[in-house]
């Protein structure tokens, strides 16, 4: 049998979440929360970039302040409505 490191089952894991991640919001960390936990109501996961924090913590500073949030490509009809209820919301 066959064994396998466990970096690489967790970078192959990683690159295959990926692939199936679709990028749904840019914006600031406030209102990627907000939609986030919108989703979160109805059930779908999602993952939170924010580059700020990131670069923060690491030590360094970014110019950057947009935070990013993805969902699984399989999730994208499920959330539409919400998506599109949001950034009505958000454009008044």
């Amino acid at each position: 049998m066959k064994r396998f490191h466990s970096a690489y089952i967790i970078s192959f894991i990683t690159l295959y979440l990926m692939k199936k991640l679709i990028k749904i919001y840019t914006g600031t960390s406030i209102l990627v929360n907000r939609l986030a936990t919108l989703l979160d109501e109805i059930h779908i996961p999602s993952l939170i970039k924010d580059y700020r924090e990131s670069g923060r913590l690491a030590g360094f500073g970014t110019l950057d302040g947009t935070t990013e949030l993805f969902i699984l490509d399989d999730n994208v009809v499920k959330a539409r409505e919400i998506i599109e209820n949001f950034k009505k919301e958000i454009s008044k």
